[in-house]
């Protein structure tokens, strides 16, 4: 088993690897940070700090969940996007798996800083490490408090429409992130995240097949 750091910002690239890297980015996006989907209602602007109280509030009330996940990533030197299908899970505090279906298969696997990839026909396996301060546990206990004041650093805007909140957070300098658009129910259900980055590319990722506190345990979380 392979094992190397993950930097914050780092770049991944070629092929399927660089793929299945950026899902993983958007999950974590997800889980830590926080387009619209369509709808008959004009969207109704509310105040920052409303829209991630929602959030908060929301994932206050989940400890589980699974869902199957689309995924189109639109590089900006590629003439066509790339589309692809799975599954995730996702446990508090800190545990979170995905599988990728065919063509770009992968089972990615989350424990707070160590994420484990096995991919390929011979699931070769690669280990990795995000930054402490990157962790699900550092980022969730965030999360316990009622938010009072607005972070620094990121500029926010939120809406609601037709009881789907969506929040635009576009964090300050030069960052890789230019821009995180997250959609989601009074209940923490995720419904869609749009990621772009400084460089042009774009992925966004619709969630499907919502369960939310079912239960899930150890073993639902292993790369075997």
């Amino acid at each position: 088993m392979r094992q190397q750091p993950l930097a914050q910002g780092s770049t991944y690239a070629g092929g399927r690897t660089a793929v299945r890297c950026h899902m993983l980015r958007l999950m974590i996006a997800t889980l830590c940070l926080t387009s619209a989907l369509a709808g008959s209602a004009q969207a109704r602007s509310i105040a920052p700090l409303e829209g991630l109280e929602a959030l908060r509030k929301g994932f206050s009330g989940i400890s589980d969940f699974t869902a199957e996940i689309t995924q189109e990533k639109r590089l900006k030197l590629m003439k066509r996007s790339m589309v692809m299908t799975g599954t995730v899970r996702f446990r508090k505090p800190d545990q979170f798996f995905m599988e990728i279906n065919p063509p770009y298969s992968a089972r990615i696997l989350l424990r707070d800083t160590v994420i484990e990839q096995a991919s390929g026909r011979e699931g070769e396996k690669n280990r990795m490490m995000l930054p402490p301060d990157q962790g699900l546990k550092q980022w969730f206990s965030k999360l316990t408090a009622p938010v009072a004041t607005l972070p620094e650093g990121v500029t926010i805007q939120a809406d609601l429409t037709n009881g789907l909140y969506t929040l635009g957070i576009a964090p300050q300098g030069r960052g890789q992130i230019k821009e995180l658009t997250i959609a989601f129910q009074a209940d923490g259900t995720v419904r869609r995240l749009v990621i772009t980055e400084q460089n042009g590319d774009r992925s966004s990722m619709t969630f499907k097949k919502v369960r939310r506190n079912t239960g899930l345990s150890e073993k639902d979380f292993r790369l075997e």
